[in-house]
């Protein structure tokens, strides 16, 4: 993870240089060389991938490349919140390893469970996670296309969600293999140990506005920052109703900032006229200077 960005450019190596003296230990050494159980600890995992984007962020102002909104999938709101000027890239850090690391401890190992609902019929989710529940959370945690849901929740609901989802025509629908049920009620715990966290950073008005997750509503300010950063954590991402937010104020480009092309995938989806490329590695320069002609 971002190894080649380190490699080729300065100013993203001293990004990672910053987070490893942030931390105190090598968050670097952990994205460039594992171990992947290491990695995939959501207290590892979350700013490990904020760094990564912070590092190719770096590259792409150095290049001269500048938004005129920003968003981000979850986590991704920390790094986009780091380019809007709004959080300083290592409070935005202590941030995430805090945000991990209570959310790995909301729930015990095992008892909750994420799950992926792929072209399940339009009108049938509300049933199914009303059917799936029998006294147990299962929630909607990110909608993030018009063919995708991701639900959350007490292992067995969700398990019971899958079947549900396929009965009522879902063309997949698959367990998530992840550490946490995150976006949804069980995450109440987390979202309070967070709060004094967030009321303790410093939030900066924002230069570049932010498309926030809890309301795909348009944030200016701090305080609109921190409220929807302590917001998002049992709520859903609406990712979807983000994006058409953002087509909405006349965003037509897209650059997917970090590791992966996922974000890039969903826009195709939600939307095919908005155009989308991601910059995530060294070599992914090319496609971005292209893509900005």
């Amino acid at each position: 993870m971002g190894k080649s960005l380190a490699e080729a450019y300065p100013c993203a190596r001293a990004i990672f240089e910053e987070a490893d003296a942030t931390l105190g230990w090598a968050l670097s050494r952990l994205c460039f060389e594992g171990p992947e159980e290491q990695l995939k600890l959501t207290e590892n995992t979350q700013p490990a991938l904020l760094t990564v984007s912070a590092a190719a962020l770096s590259v792409l102002r150095e290049r001269g490349v500048r938004a005129d909104y920003v968003a981000g999938h979850s986590l991704g709101e920390y790094s986009a919140l780091v380019a809007a000027g709004s959080l300083r890239f290592a409070d935005a850090l202590k941030l995430v390893r805090a945000r991990g690391r209570y959310m790995q401890e909301a729930v015990p190992a095992g008892v909750g469970a994420m799950a992926a609902l792929l072209k399940l019929p339009q009108g049938k989710l509300e049933a199914v996670l009303a059917d799936a529940a029998q006294g147990e959370v299962v929630a909607a945690a990110n909608l993030n296309s018009p063919d995708q849901v991701v639900i959350a929740g007490h292992a067995g609901a969700v398990a019971r969600a899958i079947e549900l989802a396929k009965a009522a025509g879902a063309k997949r629908a698959v367990p998530l293999p992840v550490s946490a049920p995150f976006h949804c009620a069980l995450m109440a715990p987390a979202q309070a140990r967070l709060k004094a966290d967030l009321d303790a950073a410093g939030f900066e008005d924002l230069a570049i506005p932010l498309v926030n997750n809890w309301r795909a509503a348009v944030v200016r300010s701090g305080a609109e920052a921190r409220e929807g950063l302590y917001q998002q954590v049992p709520n859903p991402v609406r990712w979807a109703d983000s994006i058409r937010r953002l087509r909405e104020l006349g965003v037509g480009r897209f650059i997917e900032v970090g590791c992966g092309s996922v974000l890039t995938g969903l826009l195709r989806n939600i939307d095919p006229e908005a155009k989308g490329v991601k910059f995530g590695e060294a070599e992914d320069w090319e496609k971005v200077n292209a893509a900005m002609v």
